[in-house]
């Protein structure tokens, strides 16, 4: 009984697995990718194999001084962090944040839910579409 208990335990770790590191990796999530904006942050999706999410952050400069841009990232990855078994598996996510005013996590988590969700709604409209021929990029 203790073990079926465990296994149905959620981890809600942000391992090195989950995190997207070569910039190869974020180019390909956001040439080929869908994005969504929502609020002050916008989402790209990307379909990956692994079967599980991915979240790499890009937090220019624009968006405020090193303090504040490195609060906006720990919030969007602590959001990320809690909502990972709740979002639809098998994407690779970029995150881009605007400038704005700090939000509190509960803000972030709505924000990258509804993002998550319109982008895998778009990508499984997407699959399921035919084919029409057409060599053009997936619209953004």
């Amino acid at each position: 009984m203790a073990g079926s208990l465990s296994q149905r335990r959620k981890r809600f770790a942000f391992s090195g697995d989950l995190r997207l590191r070569r910039q190869s990796q974020f180019r390909a999530v956001l040439s080929a990718g869908i994005r969504k904006s929502v609020g002050p942050l916008n989402v790209y999706a990307f379909p990956n194999k692994l079967g599980r999410l991915r979240l790499g952050l890009a937090v220019s400069r624009r968006v405020g001084p090193a303090v504040f841009r490195n609060r906006v990232k720990r919030r969007v990855r602590e959001a990320f962090r809690l909502l990972q078994h709740d979002l639809p598996r098998g994407y690779d996510l970029v995150v881009r944040a605007r400038p704005h005013d700090l939000l509190t996590l509960a803000e972030y988590q709505r924000i990258l839910f509804k993002a998550v969700r319109a982008l895998h709604c778009a990508w499984t409209n997407k699959a399921d579409q035919p084919d029409s021929g057409s060599a053009s990029s997936p619209s953004r």
